[in-house]
């Protein structure tokens, strides 16, 4: 009993700390990917590829559930709503089942399947069916009972030859027996037979791969995966050729009046007495590119999921009119690369691998989030770019962006508006060469841009001698020739490209380390492999920022350097960075030894923000000694420990994270200073009882004065600045919550010359 107690409190304090964590995240997710819908007569309820949508028919509220909300970042595979216990049950690719309670929103996570003795390949949750207030779950090894009232697992069916593990892709219930379609036949079991955990109960009733089962009316259908529907024959215990179709079906259901068959290509619907009551083809879909994924009926309205466009619905009755009622949100959920702004956010989803090959070519467009909401700009109107790997904002002039890509050249977009595609036609940009020479193979592979300071962008090209490119607001283009700094330029990718205070452009590069170019010198230098050549891990560096401090961070796919000053490019004729040594348990410790890192960003404050390709996200202090955040899949609602990219709102200091799973922003307080005291603000004000969390202080100057007192003057918290935020926890320097009222609160430059005067509410 104490130990039940104790786990017991275990997990409230568990859900009680993510609660309070999710108080500072915000997702961003893209709800195209359709992979199962369920519905109630009053709501349709949708998965998309590791987010939950649902809209009430008759309220037109729709609701949205992501990873902030507690589920999943994994791949959702099955969908279910019970409207006898009003719950909504989601199983995943790697068989995590998640069951949300809709009367308070709560979520259980059941990881019984995820800890069974299988192969991890083996655990797919593929459909959903209850019967009796047990839910049965088909997954790739076989059949589980849940029991939907004590949300416990039940008996576990290996129905294969001798109690072998066999795919069940669906499960019906029909005439007293439980039929499930499978990769090897159609077999079925007697539903009140308290020992079908014996294979020896089973029946075989049909021979082959089957992908559907469903009871509808006085009948049971079954569909083969060559899309051959067949009727059960109840006195001859067979399954009869029915109804051949064209294609593959992707979902094969029953509501209580219809028969649902969806093809990739067609949405098949019947009726009681088998008579096709509508067709709907994907041609007749405006705005649909996409094939469909599942089909389902409420009401007058029939809803189709597809595999890319979202969830479309139309009339039953009329046929001519179609909406995508599908939530706005970003184009997919792998974002590779983002860039932020005061007041933007742009993203691109084509990507390359760890060997920077972009192989197979990515046509997914860019995406841009402002206060107006989401646009997606199509790959139709982007001039055939592939695989764009970087996003880049003039910082002077936030219409300006351009967008690199890993196989076409470079993207340039005016006022949300792409207007022209730089490539080996009407640039310097150069196309790799090939062995043997090919003319007609155009490869241009463009990844790390950044302005400087004059308004010039700069521009890395892969694999060729002149690797390094500019392009002045004058639009005239130069290269610049590596040849001599570069080992191999024809085999050289390089990943981002920073530019210091003193002009220097630092290049991640995947053969040579960190190359260091200054034009005012025309002088290239390189910091790479070895104690003498430049202290890296490895040669292969992914990232490089330069922070507050004038230090360079390296991030490689071996670990973390850092050059103490980047001047030194000045003064030194090798550069040489540094590891950075930590103390975890009384032992000395290389800060993020051997990680593969795949981006640095420096906030307001200081702190680096490094992103992983396996482990999350870390947060370290500025000089890398304490690690203030680590966050992960099992600790926040971060969907992937794969980060591709990090960037950072400077004005409001939001983190926002992108992961091969879904976009995600964390609201660090950590926000550039400003040059003077004319926009400081307070939020939230007022502070009302139900809030949780500090008040912020925003607009500050670096090292300004901030002190806060009540109203008869005693002083309650004062803080210098460290960047453009500060906090305060609505306490009397951290011994007791202050009492209700108006605090004044007093800002003021370091040297005394600029003050403000704010003041906020607290009401307890």
């Amino acid at each position: 009993m104490r130990k039940r107690l104790v786990y017991l409190l275990f997990l409230f304090l568990l859900q009680f700390t993510f609660a309070q964590t999710n108080m500072s995240w915000q997702g961003y997710f893209s709800f195209t990917q359709i992979k199962a819908v369920s519905e109630s007569p009053s709501t349709i309820f949708t998965a998309s590829e590791n987010a939950l949508f649902s809209k009430n028919v008759t309220t037109g509220i729709i609701k949205t559930t992501t990873t902030i909300d507690g589920l999943s970042g994994e791949t959702i595979t099955a969908l279910y709503y019970s409207p006898t216990f009003n719950k909504t049950i989601v199983g995943y690719q790697n068989g995590l089942l998640i069951v949300i309670n809709q009367a308070d929103g709560s979520m259980l996570k059941v990881v019984d399947i995820i800890n069974k003795n299988l192969p991890n390949n083996s655990k797919r949750i593929n459909n959903l069916i209850e019967f009796g207030g047990i839910l049965y779950v088909s997954t790739d090894f076989g059949i589980v009972q849940f029991n939907l009232s004590s949300s416990k697992f039940g008996d576990t069916y290996f129905i294969g030859d001798n109690g072998a593990e066999i795919r069940v892709s669906q499960t019906a219930i029909y005439n007293g027996f439980i039929y499930a379609a499978t990769s090897s036949g159609i077999r079925k079991g007697d539903i009140s037979n308290p020992n079908l955990i014996d294979f020896n109960q089973w029946q075989v009733n049909a021979v082959g791969d089957w992908s559907g089962i469903t009871a509808f009316g006085a009948d049971l259908y079954a569909v083969n995966t060559s899309g051959y529907v067949h009727k059960y024959d109840l006195g001859s215990n067979t399954f009869n050729g029915f109804l051949p179709l064209a294609e593959a079906v992707t979902n094969f259901r029953s509501t209580k009046d219809y028969l649902i068959i969806t093809t990739a290509n067609t949405v098949f619907i019947y009726n009681k007495q088998m008579a096709l009551q509508r067709q709907i083809n994907r041609n007749q879909v405006p705005n649909i590119n996409s094939a469909f994924s599942c089909a389902t009926i409420i009401q007058d309205s029939i809803y189709i999921g597809t595999v890319a466009n979202g969830l479309i619905v139309t009339s039953f009755s009329n046929a001519s009119t179609y909406e995508n009622i599908t939530p706005i949100g970003p184009s997919r959920n792998s974002v590779f690369a983002i860039q932020a702004t005061p007041s933007q956010l742009w993203a691109v989803y084509g990507d390359y691998d760890i060997y920077y090959n972009p192989y197979p070519l990515d046509d997914f467009g860019i995406s841009k989030f402002s206060s107006s909401g989401w646009l997606n700009i199509p790959f139709e109107k982007v001039f055939g770019a592939k695989s764009m790997s970087r996003i880049t904002i003039n910082p002077t002039n936030e219409k300006d962006v351009y967008a690199s890509s890993f196989f076409s050249g470079l993207l340039k977009i005016e006022s949300d508006v792409p207007t022209i595609l730089y490539n080996q036609t009407n640039s310097s940009l150069e196309s790799l060469s090939i062995s043997p020479p090919d003319p007609n193979y155009i490869d241009i592979r463009i990844n790390g841009t950044a302005f400087d300071k004059s308004g010039n962008l700069w521009i890395t090209n892969c694999r060729v001698v002149n690797g390094l490119k500019m392009l002045s607001p004058n639009g005239q283009w130069k290269s610049y020739a590596m040849d001599k700094i570069l080992s191999a330029p024809s085999e050289n990718d390089f990943g981002t490209m920073v530019i210091d205070k003193y002009g220097t452009k630092w290049m991640a590069t995947s053969k040579n380390g960190v190359i260091g170019f200054n034009e005012n010198s025309n002088t290239f230098k390189k910091i790479t492999f070895g104690e003498n050549q430049g202290n890296l891990p490895i040669q292969d560096v992914r990232t490089v920022a330069v922070d507050n401090k004038n230090q360079l961070w390296i991030g490689t796919t071996k670990g973390l350097r850092v050059l103490s000053n980047v001047n030194d490019f000045q003064t030194e004729s090798q550069l040489t960075s540094e590891n950075i040594v930590i103390m975890e348990d009384g032992l000395a410790q290389e800060l993020l030894f051997e990680q593969f890192i795949t981006d640095i960003e420096v906030d307001g404050a200081n702190n680096k923000w490094i992103g992983t390709a396996d482990a999350g996200v870390f947060m370290v202090s500025p000089n890398g000694q304490e690690t203030k955040y680590h966050f992960t899949t099992a600790n926040s609602p971060l969907p992937s420990d794969v980060v591709n990219d990090i960037s950072i709102n400077s004005s409001t200091g939001e983190v926002f994270i992108a992961t091969s799973k879904g976009l995600i922003s964390f609201k660090g307080i950590a926000t550039s200073a400003s040059e003077n005291l004319n926009n400081v603000y307070v939020y939230p004000n007022p502070v009302r009882p139900e809030y949780i969390g500090t008040v912020k202080i925003n607009g500050l100057l670096d090292k300004a004065n901030v002190k806060i007192t009540d109203v008869s003057g005693n002083l309650v918290y004062e803080a210098i600045s460290d960047g453009g935020t500060i906090e305060w926890d609505t306490t009397a320097f951290g011994k007791y919550k202050v009492a209700s009222g108006v605090y004044i609160i007093f800002v003021s430059a370091q040297d005394g010359t600029e003050t403000k005067v704010k003041k906020v509410m607290i009401i307890r």
